[in-house]
């Protein structure tokens, strides 16, 4: 495969960008499916010229049909876009990239998802598709399985399939709630979670971010202490990685607070503390929930990150914990790269 994408680089190089032009446009009709020619053009950003140029191509070969109410991707065009997706992560060269990339960050594993989901919504479902699929390969029975809260967690959720088998995981909130969206409560995706894959749950009624009196009295609770007991003993974790200054915002800190992280320069935040690009804590706020020694023990540890603008938050976390399996975007993945060369050279 590797000698073959060499090969039509070199000959015919602009086979390879129309393959990944007409790729790019069936993915995007099948996830938005119905859609209309304007819809799709104003999604990829371009003419609606080259949208009806491009359609026309795809349905003669099969790949979608055109109906009253917009085009749909039909199954063997579903197809397609399954089997391509390996070799356009060949052709952009990202299974060299996972490995600089798992080097430069000394983890277990990466896997990148093409694209950028800063500027393709796509890309994200892809992410969350991708890092459902690798739930499903590493969780096993008698695993206690505990994930995070906020939008991405809730994507990996809503693209995880349904199993139709029972499993004997227990899934639960690794952190308290945090904002007032339900969709991206820990509790929802935890309890959604849980049902497409089978399993049971437990939720942890309380907020994330109490005060250090409150959080005392909420953990001498029954229920919430067993479910905390629980958290202490799950041996897998799946958790975004969310920038300082954004989850600073999120947790509503105090202006001091947020001045300090600033000044300090934490670039990331995860389980209630803030980090610098060094994984170093910059501040340490109170949570419920999973704490930072309990995370360094967990045996499997997925992280889940998007978007270019998160590369220094990755950066920071992945030096956490050894064994992470990280699961990324393009854009995040060569920024990474590109910071990484840049501190070379400015040393």
């Amino acid at each position: 495969m590797k000698d073959l994408l060499e090969l039509q680089r070199k000959i015919v190089p602009e086979i390879i960008d129309i393959l990944e032009k007409r790729y790019i446009i069936l993915r995007n009709i099948y996830y938005n499916q119905p859609i209309g020619r304007r819809a799709l053009a104003n999604s990829l950003n371009v003419g609606e010229r080259v949208i009806r140029t491009e359609v026309s191509v795809l349905k003669e070969q099969g790949l979608l049909c055109i109906e009253t109410n917009g085009m749909n991707v039909t199954e063997e065009g579903r197809l397609i876009i399954e089997r391509l997706k390996d070799y356009i992560h060949g052709l952009k060269g990202l299974n060299n990239l996972e490995k600089k990339i798992q080097d430069m960050l000394n983890i277990n594993r990466v896997y990148i998802v093409p694209g950028d989901s800063s500027e393709d919504i796509i890309t994200f479902k892809d992410m969350g598709k991708t890092a459902s699929l690798l739930i499903k390969q590493l969780i096993k029975d008698g695993d206690i399985i505990g994930i995070t809260g906020g939008t991405t967690m809730a994507q990996v959720a809503e693209e995880m399939t349904a199993d139709k088998n029972k499993k004997d995981v227990l899934v639960i909130p690794a952190r308290g709630g945090l904002g007032k969206d339900l969709e991206t409560q820990s509790n929802n995706i935890a309890a959604s979670l849980a049902k497409k894959i089978g399993g049971s749950y437990r939720l942890l009624q309380v907020p994330d971010n109490v005060g250090g009196e409150a959080l005392k009295a909420l953990m001498t609770v029954h229920e919430i202490k067993e479910v905390l007991d629980m958290i202490k003993n799950m041996n897998v974790l799946i958790f975004g990685i969310g920038r300082a200054d954004v989850m600073a915002q999120r947790r509503e800190l105090e202006p001091d607070k947020i001045e300090k992280i600033k000044k300090e320069g934490a670039v990331a935040e995860a389980f209630g503390h803030y980090f610098n690009t060094d994984g170093n804590i910059v501040l340490e706020t109170s949570t419920i929930g999973l704490s930072l020694d309990d995370f360094k023990g967990i045996d499997t540890v997925i992280g889940v990150a998007s978007g270019k603008e998160k590369a220094e938050a990755i950066i920071a976390i992945s030096k956490l914990h050894s064994n992470m399996t990280l699961v990324i975007d393009e854009g995040a993945a060569r920024k990474i790269l590109t910071m990484s060369k840049n501190a070379t050279i400015s040393k």
